[in-house]
């Protein structure tokens, strides 16, 4: 099985990554990932355009609740639209027509991620409780040559205007060896 599937190109991004340079406060309204303990995400700046509210205030032993899917009155991968969105409505029109296109029936975590040149993102895993649930797409918005995404044993430079898919049970990691920031929208979606 491959863990990279490239299935769209020539998405035009533009006004979407020109509404994000004009905002540029928006790296900064929440850091949850960069600070997540012993995270992969220490070098990466990320827009939250959807995200579990209830998770980032959690305790211990309720996260471990959450990925059990037990805490009372809560789903764990339920993810409201956050205020961030407003902001950039063309982010919500690439998600929603890439939901629409795949047929998907459940719109997941939503997120632009950005890592500057000679950043990346640390080896790891997403987590079984959400790689499992969910599948994992990547709308390229800016990718210069010299970005190498991994996953296992296969690398690929994603460019801008495609669209991926990729297997995000298995260990990957970003490197930014451009002289350009790596912008990336990153769409979490069910099929079921």
């Amino acid at each position: 099985m491959r863990n990279f599937l490239k299935i769209a190109d020539g998405i035009a991004t533009k006004s979407l990554l020109t509404s994000i340079y004009r905002q540029p406060d928006l790296w900064q309204a929440d850091d949850f990932l960069r600070r997540f303990p012993q995270g992969p995400f220490g070098e990466t700046d990320t827009i939250y355009l959807r995200f579990q509210d209830h998770v980032q205030c959690a305790t211990d032993d309720e996260v471990e609740l959450y990925k059990q899917n037990k805490l009372a009155g809560h789903d764990l991968h339920e993810c409201p639209w956050r205020p961030e969105v407003e902001r950039l409505p063309e982010a919500r029109a690439h998600i929603l027509q890439l939901m629409s296109a795949s047929g998907a029936t459940r719109l997941g975590r939503c997120m632009i991620n950005r890592i500057v040149p000679g950043g990346r993102i640390f080896p790891h895993a997403d987590s079984p409780w959400h790689a499992e649930y969910w599948d994992r797409y990547h709308i390229v918005l800016q990718s210069a040559p010299g970005n190498n995404f991994r996953c296992g044993d296969e690398n690929v430079w994603m460019r801008e205007g495609e669209v991926w898919w990729f297997q995000n049970a298995i260990e990957h990691e970003v490197v930014n060896n451009s002289d350009d920031d790596r912008i990336h929208l990153i769409v979490d979606l069910r099929f079921s």
